[in-house]
């Protein structure tokens, strides 16, 4: 079985003016594109309504194979509070936007011999507990460098572009 080591977690938060369709499709294009995530999946999008307010939840989780050995897992949440639609001015023209608070929670998780070969025997999770230890230390932490400044990079490029967003 594989072994899920977990390399790096925050979170950003916003209160402001945003559009949800255009934060959601920036957060999903980024991670598929920019990290080239190629397993990705939404695990979880529920809506509350509460007068006129709505929150969200969604849940994504990506992965990306690193080596034959390695793979790259980053789980995001998102949590948005007290949405309402809003009109603002935006280069003149009166447009749709919505104002709330927005929670973005990141993950990154180095997932170790993804196949499950070591596995099988206790010998072999001996070998590749050695394997990780002695021969393949470096390699292990600059990996565990790359899924935490993938994740990193998300989290920046989102908090970005909602402050750009909420300038407009």
């Amino acid at each position: 079985m594989a072994e899920e080591e977990q390399v790096f977690s925050s979170k950003v938060k916003y209160d402001g003016i945003f559009t949800f369709k255009d934060f959601y499709k920036f957060c999903h294009d980024w991670l598929t594109e920019e990290t080239n995530l190629s397993d990705f999946s939404e695990d979880k999008y529920g809506e509350k309504l509460a007068g006129d307010t709505k929150a969200i939840d969604v849940e994504w989780t990506g992965q990306r194979k690193l080596s034959d050995y390695f793979k790259e897992k980053i789980k995001v949440k998102f949590a948005i509070k007290n949405m309402s639609q809003v009109k603002i001015k935006k280069g003149g023209a009166e447009v749709s936007a919505n104002k709330g608070s927005v929670e973005v929670a990141v993950k990154g998780i180095l997932v170790k011999d993804y196949q499950g070969k070591f596995e099988v025997t206790g010998f072999q999770k001996f070998l590749r507990a050695t394997y990780e230890k002695y021969i393949i230390p470096s390699t292990v932490t600059a990996l565990q460098g790359k899924v935490a400044s993938d994740c990193e990079e998300f989290l920046e490029q989102a908090k970005a572009f909602l402050d750009i967003e909420g300038r407009s």
